[in-house]
């Protein structure tokens, strides 16, 4: 499946649109744009999220950045080398990415934090064109079911042939990988259902398909 590249401006999804609207009214200093990826633009590792935060990424431009969700995800690529710092607070914070990209399957807020299947369909698109940009070999790290799901939406894939769950790794075209994680979210992190070592013992599985340990 090919898609299209990341547009700024995109408004394709009549209610993300519209919701942003009047978020940018009530948070005039808010990013409340759909928020780009960040990182290196030819990486080996991909790791797609859900969505912006409303007072993460939604408002500092970044994903995971500036919300609790990015803790954790931030310190462990500090830890393992694909970042130069371990805190992610705003754009002109210093923080780069090396051989790393972040990226959301919807790219807008949506209300409560919950998009709806045809807004996730339409984002698709661009998530299509940043798998297609991936090198043969390159592995994709999916936070959370939906995440998944919208890989293997990405890539023309059924989900009953590959299903979801933390520490599951599928093969996908051009021998590249999907490894799955629990999202890296307040709930997740707070009720102990993903742990620090859980969730680096996905970092390590990474660097073994990557050929690094």
């Amino acid at each position: 499946m090919s898609g299209s590249q990341f547009e700024p401006a995109c408004r394709c999804c009549d209610r993300l649109a519209n919701f942003l609207d009047e978020l940018r009214n009530e948070y005039p200093d808010y990013h409340c744009h759909p928020v780009p990826p960040f990182g290196d633009n030819d990486p080996d590792l991909l790791i797609v999220g859900l969505a912006p935060g409303m007072h993460g990424a939604n408002a500092t431009g970044r994903p995971f950045t500036g919300d609790y969700a990015g803790i954790l995800l931030y310190e462990s690529l500090y830890r393992f080398g694909y970042s130069n710092k371990q805190q992610s607070q705003s754009l002109d914070d210093g923080l780069k990415l090396s051989n790393c990209r972040i990226t959301n399957a919807v790219k807008c807020l949506p209300p409560q934090n919950k998009p709806t299947g045809a807004e996730i369909n339409s984002c698709n698109q661009f998530l299509a064109a940043e798998i297609e940009a991936l090198k043969p070999g390159a592995v994709i790290m999916a936070l959370g079911g939906i995440a998944h799901n919208a890989v293997l939406k990405a890539q023309g894939l059924k989900q009953s042939a590959h299903r979801f769950g933390h520490g599951h790794q599928h093969l996908l075209p051009d021998d590249r990988w999907l490894v799955d994680s629990y999202h890296c979210s307040r709930y997740n992190t707070q009720t102990k259902r993903l742990t620090e070592t859980m969730f680096h013992d996905i970092f390590r599985q990474v660097e073994k398909l990557l050929g690094q340990s």
